[in-house]
């Protein structure tokens, strides 16, 4: 399968030529070019999928295939860092996922960015973005996989900067740089405490089963904790952050200044599930070496889905909605992976995890294309700007319908099968964070259909010019990901999945107690939503508001999480900190040099005398210099 290599070549090829070719190349060849390049990568990832999870099972486990390896860079006799192609069922499911969205993207850029300014330049972002994460995904060992997640960071940087004269959207694409390269420290931290311990980056021994590489420092400790605890809790960090987990979850919701089609498939579909992968990829070694770990995240996951389906209740902005639904739903992942067992029927959680990835990233990337839809019918992101459009736009309609009720966990839709999992793992794992997380499901379907009734239902607001469907070319990705919302849930259900944490097949077995209940919670949240919001006079929910002032107003301010980010820096890192550095620099350091300087310039003033170029001075410092010399000797 060495062909895989074009799935990472051909984007690479793709952005340097794009890049290189900006002005020389009109504005629609070059949105056709990229889409070409990445149609031929979408069938190569399908390929190699039909490939992989025919040929690769051995008594019935899924084999890990590296089709690609070379040395790089050899620092001991047993540390190096190699490059090349892993195969596993969750890279090839994430080739997929990651192929198949940015597709879509593509295709309804083409109509959705159309006469943009710089639409060459997007269409290369567009590129690098989806070469460095397919890089990510492939890695065979953990420093090249943190090398594309720098790529990553550096592409979400330049898309959701895009509109670079808008200066929301620099602010934002510059603190979403910030914060996710202040986790990536700590995940660079934690590479190299894991790899100094177990003498390797690679991902096939470190989490092998039989693996003994962490025999020699079980007894290694720092704080009461083992020094791998310590490195898989600075790991995990770093996938907080590109995964947007309390409390590095403030860039997210900013980074939707970017593109609406960038914010589908960067912020919904691929990179926020980083750290889901991150977490999946090393998970047998969360598991067995550092258990205590793994529960934290799932508890940090548990929180993070409360306190972002909590502010997406009250939000206004569709696409900032639509953000704190990603971080609650990526929470969600993250709980499932936190309360997974290894294998079987204990290994649910783990496959629920990767199973909602899936269902999410096609759902979530329907509804920010549908939200761009919207937006482009009314050059608007509020919802006070929108409301009865569902006549005037009836494909966008549908297909925000099926998504809404995909991730509300309704049946037979995708979200309900891989939620369902998730809420079942959950249950076994602990009935507290059972019943919350099911709460959290129900919280989910009540501001999806406040979402969804406040845009398409409700009183119609006036505009300048009448709303109407979007073209063909934004209306086919609709389409194409509204069917795969529908079946995508049922055919795992049949067939069996096979991204396990033990690589063997897992049937799924509906739990029907634990559906009844959340599709009764989920329904109840929608029949709440329909009252308060399907007219759209607002007066139910303004008396709900006021009644709650307090938590209304804390919830839409984000709950002042921003406010002591720039409390902690300004006030405290800035004024206390950084005040009193630049202070001994510039009075301490900089005026010893400047003294040192100055002196040197006093010095060579009364000094370039004896350089005067007159005869008779020379003779006269010659004799007297002859007999202060003399007088000296005679003396002594």
């Amino acid at each position: 399968m060495q062909y895989t290599l074009l799935i990472l070549a051909l984007p690479l090829l793709s952005f340097i030529f794009l890049g290189l070719m900006d002005s020389k190349l009109k504005a629609q060849v070059s949105g056709l070019f990229g889409t070409c390049i990445l149609g031929t990568i979408t069938i190569l990832s399908y390929f190699t999928a039909f490939q992989y999870f025919t040929t690769q099972k051995i008594d019935g486990v899924y084999q890990k295939l590296i089709p690609m390896h070379m040395e790089w860079v050899r620092f001991t006799e047993y540390l190096h860092i190699d490059l090349g192609i892993l195969l596993d069922p969750i890279s090839v499911m994430m080739l997929v996922v990651i192929t198949t969205v940015s597709l879509m993207v593509h295709v309804y850029s083409l109509s959705y960015m159309h006469g943009e300014k710089g639409f060459q330049r997007y269409y290369a972002f567009l590129s690098l973005f989806t070469f460095s994460m397919l890089g990510l995904v492939v890695a065979t060992n953990i420093f090249q996989m943190y090398i594309f997640w720098e790529l990553v960071g550096v592409s979400s940087f330049l898309l959701i900067g895009f509109y670079y004269t808008k200066p929301s959207a620099v602010a934002a694409s510059k603190k979403a740089f910030i914060v996710t390269r202040f986790a990536d420290l700590f995940f660079l931290i934690g590479i190299l405490v894991l790899s100094f311990y177990t003498k390797t980056f690679d991902f096939k021994e470190l989490t092998a089963e039989d693996s003994n590489l962490f025999a020699a420092c079980s007894g290694a400790t720092f704080m009461g904790f083992s020094v791998i605890s310590w490195a898989t809790a600075m790991i995990f960090i770093g996938g907080a952050g590109k995964s947007a987990m309390f409390p590095l979850q403030i860039w997210l919701p900013d980074a939707m200044e970017g593109p609406t089609p960038v914010s589908a498939l960067i912020h919904a579909a691929t990179m926020v599930v980083a750290g889901v992968f991150l977490v999946a990829r090393l998970f047998p070694v969360y598991y067995f070496q550092t258990p205590e770990v793994l529960h934290g995240v799932a508890y940090i996951g548990v929180f993070t889905a409360l306190f972002a389906a909590v502010i997406a209740c009250v939000q206004t902005d569709i696409k900032r909605v639509l953000a704190f639904s990603t971080i609650s739903q990526i929470a969600f992942m993250m709980v499932a992976l936190g309360v997974s067992g290894y294998e079987g029927h204990e290994g649910t959680g783990y496959m629920a995890s990767m199973f909602h990835l899936f269902t999410h990233a096609m759902f979530k990337a329907l509804l920010f294309l549908g939200a761009g839809s919207v937006i482009h019918a009314v050059h608007s992101n509020e919802m006070g700007h929108m409301g009865g459009l569902r006549k005037y736009m009836p494909i966008t309609n549908w297909t925000f319908l099926i998504a809404c009720l995909a991730i509300a966990g309704i049946p037979p839709f995708s979200g309900f099968f891989s939620k369902d999992e998730i809420l079942s793992a959950c249950f076994e794992f602990s009935p507290f964070v059972g019943v919350t997380m099911t709460f959290i499901a129900g919280l989910t379907a009540f501001y999806m259909f406040r979402l969804y009734y406040g845009i398409f239902w409700g009183k119609e607001h006036k505009h300048e010019h009448t709303p109407h469907e979007s073209p063909l070319l934004m209306s086919v990705p609709l389409l194409f990901l509204t069917a795969v919302t529908v079946v995508a849930g049922i055919i795992p259900f049949m067939m069996g999945t096979p991204i396990t944490s033990d690589g063997a097949d897992y049937h799924i077995h509906l739990n029907v107690v634990v559906a009844t209940i959340s599709v009764v919670v989920a329904s109840i949240s929608i029949i709440i939503s329909t009252i308060l919001y399907k007219k759209g006079d607002g007066v139910m929910a303004d008396k709900l508001a006021t009644t709650f002032k307090g938590l209304h107003k804390a919830a839409s301010n984000r709950f002042y999480i921003d406010e002591v980010y720039l409390f902690i820096t300004k006030k405290i890192i800035f004024n206390n900190v950084s005040r009193p550095i630049a202070w001994f620099d510039r009075h301490v350091i900089d005026a010893t040099m400047d003294g040192f300087a100055n002196v040197t310039q006093w010095f060579s003033f009364k000094s370039k005398d004896f350089q005067s170029g007159q005869v008779q001075q020379y003779a006269f410092a010659f004799l007297l210099g002859t007999l202060i010399m003399t007088a000296i000797v005679m003396l002594l």
